[in-house]
């Protein structure tokens, strides 16, 4: 019984180093989204962190406009960041799941 549950708690750890690999090499997965129209660029990381941002000089004439872009770009950005982000980690995290009776039945 200890033996299994000491194998338990060695593969916790090991899915917790792992996790947190995955969250630094996420940090290197770059997300790009533009505007239809292309005057806003932005990139994040799949750790939702902004890496740049490329606004096209019309826009700068217009802050209500710029203002709108910037929302409506860096939402869609923020949510296929989320996206990559939860998928990632979520499959190290299965993974890594010691096989629990009756836990398959949470999916």
């Amino acid at each position: 019984m200890f033996g299994d549950l000491m194998g338990m708690m060695g593969k916790i750890k090991e899915t917790q180093a792992k996790v947190e690999a995955t969250k630094k090499r996420l940090d290197t997965v770059l997300i790009d989204e533009k505007s239809s129209d292309g005057l806003l660029e932005v990139t994040l990381t799949a750790n939702r962190s902004i890496k740049s941002i490329q606004i096209n000089d019309t826009l700068l004439e217009d802050k209500e406009m710029l203002e709108d872009y910037l929302v409506t770009v860096l939402n869609k950005a923020i949510e296929k960041a989320t996206n990559v982000n939860e998928a990632e980690l979520a499959a190290v995290a299965k993974e890594g799941m010691p096989d629990i009776p009756g836990m398959d039945l949470f999916k």
